[in-house]
């Protein structure tokens, strides 16, 4: 699967990818591994993570990268990210999100992002969702950039699952990584 994917970014900067997790573990697994093979390969990594998991993920890259390689990664607070307008409003991310990438796009250095995707109650609408992630797609494309947007399975309903595959080409499941069919592309304007 890591080789698979490796390869995969290594073929083609425009990936974006689902990743579906359920066990905390194995999402601390893929987020250092793809943190580690980034830097690797001489990318920046955005990483947008909450404050919970955050100082975990942290701490285990300062035991496995140099202080050096450490200064490849920037974080930004996902509740800051997603609720930077006060609720999760596609317009108020996208802005958000081209102010955070604009250094690296600007210098023409290679990044690399993960998303980790929550909000606290389901009763938000998910049509919402669909707009980001259509719109994040685009910006994949335009920018040519991996982005692995992370999402808890047991917190996604069917409907969600469908929109999710839908916007994402690529699904990275606990011990898999796979091609969408279900994914339609966005009108992508270069």
């Amino acid at each position: 699967m890591k080789s698979k994917m490796n390869q995969l970014f290594e073929d083609q900067k425009n990936v974006h990818v689902l990743y579906s997790f359920n066990e905390i573990e194995n999402y601390l697994k893929q987020i250092l591994s793809y943190i580690e093979d980034g830097i690797e390969a001489g990318d920046y990594v955005i990483l947008i993570e909450n404050d919970r998991l955050y100082p975990m993920i942290h701490k285990e890259l300062c035991t496995r990268l140099t202080k050096d390689q450490m200064d490849y990664i920037h974080f930004v607070n996902s509740f800051d990210f997603y609720y930077s307008s006060g609720s999760y409003h596609p317009p108020a991310i996208v802005e958000y999100f081209n102010k955070t990438v604009q250094p690296y796009v600007e210098n023409k250095r290679s990044f690399r992002a993960w998303a980790h995707v929550e909000w606290a109650t389901m009763e938000e609408p998910l049509h919402i969702i669909e707009d980001l992630e259509k719109i994040i797609d685009k910006a994949v494309n335009q920018l040519s950039f991996p982005l692995i947007c992370a999402y808890e399975g047991k917190r996604m309903p069917d409907y969600l699952k469908k929109i999710l595959m839908e916007t994402h080409p690529y699904v990275l499941m606990e011990d898999d990584f796979i091609v969408s069919e279900q994914y339609q592309p966005s009108n992508v304007v270069k």
